[in-house]
């Protein structure tokens, strides 16, 4: 939940920012594809690699874009459904990018399979923990909950891959760890909450099809 927490003061670190963008006439799509693209290529060809500090310090300085996004969006007078869905799709893809680095590195010349199934796992659960939080939105739930979210996520792999590229033994072994047990307490009380929340409500039903549960074609 540090995101939450951490927007305001956020906020106050970019305003100068935002207002000198919003006179130049960016936008917010064009500072999340930036942001993504960033992450995407510093995880892919840096942490990939072996180049885990300055990986993890590429790809931190394009993440932090993505708390610019948002407040650009608001300044030129609120965002699209474009722009929300573009910004979702990115974060993914940044994440997907920093554990397939490390999956990468670590399958080849890092010569560690306990490194790649743990990064594996955290990739999978961190997937999930979105998509639980997505599809509960979808049916008009929140399951806006959950000691790991993206933010946790992210200081957690990143701090361990910096440190270990600055020859801290385990930093990211102890950080993967971390943020395995927190992402799966993460996704079990996402479903709890969806379990809590949805007590006596009942999907609406047009078709057998839907009423099943199978997608139609």
């Amino acid at each position: 939940m540090l995101g939450v927490n951490l927007r305001p003061a956020v906020a106050r670190f970019w305003a100068p920012v935002v207002r000198g963008l919003v006179r130049a006439g960016v936008t917010a799509d064009a500072v999340t594809l930036t942001g993504t693209l960033g992450a995407v290529v510093s995880a892919v060809f840096l942490i990939g690699n072996g180049q885990l500090f300055w990986g993890a310090l590429a790809v931190t300085v394009f993440v932090l874009l993505d708390m610019l996004d948002g407040a650009l969006a608001r300044a030129r007078g609120g965002g699209s459904v474009f722009g929300a869905v573009l910004d979702s799709t990115g974060d993914r893809a940044a994440d997907a990018a920093i554990f397939g680095g490390l999956v990468w590195w670590y399958s080849g010349a890092g010569d560690n399979r306990l490194l790649v199934l743990l990064a594996l796992l955290c990739l999978v659960l961190g997937v999930l923990t979105s998509y639980v939080k997505a599809r509960a939105e979808g049916v008009g739930l929140s399951a806006d909950v959950g000691v790991v979210e993206r933010t946790e996520r992210l200081i957690l792999v990143l701090v361990g891959t910096g440190f270990t590229g600055l020859g801290i033994p385990y930093a990211v072994h102890v950080a993967l760890w971390v943020l395995l047990a927190g992402s799966a307490v993460t996704v079990a009380q996402r479903f709890a909450a969806v379990r809590r929340e949805s007590r006596g409500l009942q999907l609406p039903t047009s078709s057998p099809d839907e009423a099943s549960g199978r997608p139609t074609p």
